[in-house]
């Protein structure tokens, strides 16, 4: 089962709405300012957005060529992590997950989601 491209965009929300909620707890631990853009494979769609403040903001549809942290995995991937049914972890190590980043901004992502 294919999630759709309504499914990928409402988790990403979801996600968002996760990340304003916790903002206030990670924001002195977590200090990251950096674009993001989320490839969604198997649907051959993006959305793209900025990580600053704990928050995830400016969430639009379309790619971000010149994204500084860029995820590209399947569409029931992404719905998985969102939920907490898939560990970032563990699906960048089976490679369900690519995540493009410098080594320090993945630490700091981690601790996010």
């Amino acid at each position: 089962m294919v999630a759709t491209v309504d499914e990928c965009r409402q988790a990403l929300r979801d996600l968002a709405d996760r990340l304003e909620r916790n903002a206030e707890t990670v924001r002195d631990r977590v200090d990251l300012d950096r674009t993001l853009a989320c490839r969604i494979t198997d649907l051959e769609t993006a959305f793209h957005g900025r990580i600053t403040g704990g928050r995830l903001v400016e969430l639009a549809d379309g790619d971000d060529p010149k994204a500084k942290i860029a995820m590209s995995t399947t569409s029931d991937d992404l719905i998985a992590l969102v939920r907490g049914d898939l560990d970032v972890t563990r699906a960048v190590t089976n490679r369900r997950v690519s995540i493009k980043a410098n080594p320090f901004d993945l630490m700091k992502l981690r601790k996010l989601l």
